[in-house]
């Protein structure tokens, strides 16, 4: 396959894409509102980060989101990040996710545990009365948390849409997470219920989760009940056995019940998701049911040009915010369509085949996805009928090139491919496609409307052509409420403006280039992102050190364009006398596989003497993390500041043998 050059032009808008989107017709009405004409993309993204108030009131009034009460202001404050969006309004998300009614389906779920489960959206808001109301029963009001140690299956949809009608607060977790992993997560948020399966099947392997759960339960003092979803062993009585003591899933749903949602104060909490920091536990992030609601329906019928009727997949887990995102189709009327299992069985091309069977409007996978594709040589346009798919959406990591070419040389010349990036923190993206932009290899096509994204240079001035941080230089209304149990904003503020006071740094790389598109080059801190399952490293080191052999770990990613998953690599300092073998690292790999992720076993394995730490006792991530890049070491470390400087002689070894 020839080399494409980046920034090679790939795609263009049809002429009719104005009239024919759903972008189109939202610049129409709002050009009536404001008496300004809004010709294209980037005319609407200055007008929509330039006057906020009245860009997040036409989505209001666009997609006719009911707010009751009072509303004094649209935005209220101007400084981040001490910003509140409607106060006084009163909404909630679980209103606008069931407002159709009929017999289409809303939710079609393939698994590889158990046959193709459709559910429509009548059926859908059958059963999520049922489900509020069987929580309910349990004690679940207001304001409870819920988890949910689920797959990605309809069910989840229901449970979350019946925490969110009564008010309560939803948080999940993929079954593929380890104990630890779980238990440092939902424990911050003290849940009252918890809903989970018994086990899964990953391709043709059967993996059984009672002993996690077991293990989960025990560690979270505030359970008042269980709730058991049978899908490893379908006979109810098999999985009751491995899960004693929990309340069936059929039970909770057993009641009839009228649909009653409860409209709640716009920032009322609606979900936590978990974004790992390099020091202690996860963050939790709190989301709001206003916020989340507006952000995603502008991304997915604007952005994505998502109709009622077509029918949404991103392949993703319970675990990444995408589960979140792709559960928001609803809210534009389309068909969500589940994938459970491994999307490498039986084949690579089991998602295309999915896409052709199912007649998918948009399929989104992880960016390693597509790379893994395109060194398979697969030709899934040629060998199969994708004339429905409309667009192929991608994230996790930077896309490069390469992958955009196959895309449009082997899926379909005609596919809007929307490399996008985000992050849980706001739970969206905020530079993605566009129906009205052209894409370019290796480039995301804009920035996405009311989204301020720039790039700064290490004195905080906007910078065009050039790698910069990203950061945000106006609020938006998914940015979080808060953290959890971070009663005076403490946390919040040093996660995210602490740098650049008043703007929301991301902690990514990005370069804005002169025509609007925008590239990202990868992470400006030390989060692990593994196949979109993010870590942080003071989880790797919490399972890591555990082991009495491990005296000390340091723990770094390494992106790489031409490999899927980059390379992860860890350091680890012996306790003495002991000799790293193969024994220890067995131990080490099923420790992180049992206690964090399959994904996050490292690639590589070192021994060093220590672990290089800043006076203050700092582990020096980023540092490392640049020399293997192949920075200079006068450019990534002050020998000054460190406790021990020839702590770095080993790394800068390796990294002169990496770079020669």
């Amino acid at each position: 396959m020839a080399e494409i050059a980046p920034g090679t032009l790939l795609w263009e808008p049809p002429a009719d894409a104005r009239e024919r989107s759903r972008m189109g017709r939202f610049l129409d009405h709002a050009e009536a509102l404001t008496g300004r004409a809004l010709p294209d993309h980037h005319a609407a993204w200055r007008w929509s980060v330039s006057d906020l108030g009245v860009f997040w009131q036409a989505i209001v009034d666009h997609f006719e989101v009911v707010l009751d009460g009072p509303v004094a202001a649209v935005v209220d404050g101007d400084r981040m990040p001490n910003v509140r969006w409607f106060p006084g309004a009163a909404v909630n998300y679980a209103d606008q996710a069931l407002r159709r009614r009929d017999d289409t389906p809303a939710v079609i779920a393939r698994s590889q545990t158990r046959d193709e489960v459709v559910v429509t959206f009548s059926e859908l808001a059958d059963q999520v009365a049922r489900a509020a109301a069987g929580l309910r029963r349990l004690g679940v009001e207001r304001g409870d948390r819920v988890v949910g140690y689920l797959p990605n299956v309809p069910e989840t949809i229901v449970a979350f849409l019946a925490c969110a009608s009564i008010g309560a607060v939803w948080s999940s977790c993929a079954p593929e997470f380890g104990t630890r992993a779980v238990v440092d997560r939902v424990q911050q948020i003290e849940p009252k219920v918890l809903l989970v399966v018994d086990g899964y099947r990953y391709g043709t392997k059967e993996v059984d989760r009672s002993t996690e759960v077991a293990e989960i339960r025990a560690a979270l003092p505030t359970l008042q009940a269980t709730v058991l979803l049978p899908y490893l062993r379908q006979d109810a009585a098999s999985a009751a056995a491995a899960v004693p003591d929990a309340v069936p899933w059929e039970e909770l749903l057993a009641e009839p019940a009228e649909l009653a949602i409860e409209h709640v104060p716009f920032d009322h909490p609606l979900y936590v998701l978990y974004s790992s920091g390099t020091t202690g536990l996860p963050k939790a992030i709190v989301h709001g049911h206003g916020g989340i609601l507006l952000e995603h329906l502008k991304m997915l019928a604007l952005h994505h040009d998502l109709w009622p009727g077509d029918r949404f997949c991103w392949f993703t887990t319970t675990g990444w915010m995408m589960w979140n995102y792709l559960v928001s189709g609803l809210t534009v009327g389309a068909t969500v369509v589940l994938v459970d299992g491994d999307p490498g069985h039986p084949d690579l091309m089991a998602l295309w085949r999915l896409a052709e069977e199912l007649e998918l409007t948009m399929l989104g996978v992880g960016a390693p996805f597509l790379l893994s594709c395109r060194k398979a040589g697969l030709r899934p346009g040629a060998e199969l009928d994708l004339s429905r798919l409309r667009s192929v959406g991608s994230t996790g990591a930077p896309l490069p090139a390469e992958g955009f070419a196959w895309v449009y040389e082997q899926v379909s010349p005609d596919v809007l491919l929307s490399s996008a990036s985000g992050g849980t923190d706001l739970c969206t993206a905020f530079v993605a496609g566009s129906p009205l932009l052209p894409v370019h290899a290796g480039e995301i096509p804009g920035r996405c409307l009311g989204a301020k994204v720039e790039a700064f240079d290490p004195t905080g001035q906007p910078v065009v052509g050039e790698r910069g941080e990203l950061v945000l230089t106006a609020p938006m209304p998914s940015m979080p409420v808060g953290f959890w149990g971070d009663e005076d904003g403490s946390r919040y503020r040093a996660a995210y403006f602490q740098d650049f006071p008043g703007v929301w740094r991301h902690g990514d790389w990005i370069e804005i280039t002169a025509r609007g598109s925008c590239i990202i080059t990868g992470r400006s801190d030390a989060t692990l992102n593994r196949g979109g399952v993010r870590m942080g490293t003071a989880e790797f080191y919490s399972a890591v050190e555990a082991l009495d052999e491990v005296a000390d770990a340091l723990v770094v990613h390494l992106d790489g364009p031409e490999d899927d998953a980059g390379r992860l690599i860890l350091f680890v300092q012996l306790s003495p006398g002991v000799e790293l073998d193969g024994a220890l690292r067995g131990a080490l790999a099923r420790t992180i596989r049992a206690e964090l992720s399959p994904r996050h076993v490292p690639d590589e394995l070192h021994v060093v003497p220590a672990i290089p730490r800043t006076i203050s006792g700092k582990k020096l991530e980023l540092p490392v993390k640049r020399l293997l890049e192949g920075e200079d070491l006068a450019q990534v470390a002050n020998p000054g500041a460190l406790a021990d400087p020839a702590a770095l002689d080993p790394f800068v070894v390796l990294a002169a043998g990496r770079s020669g």
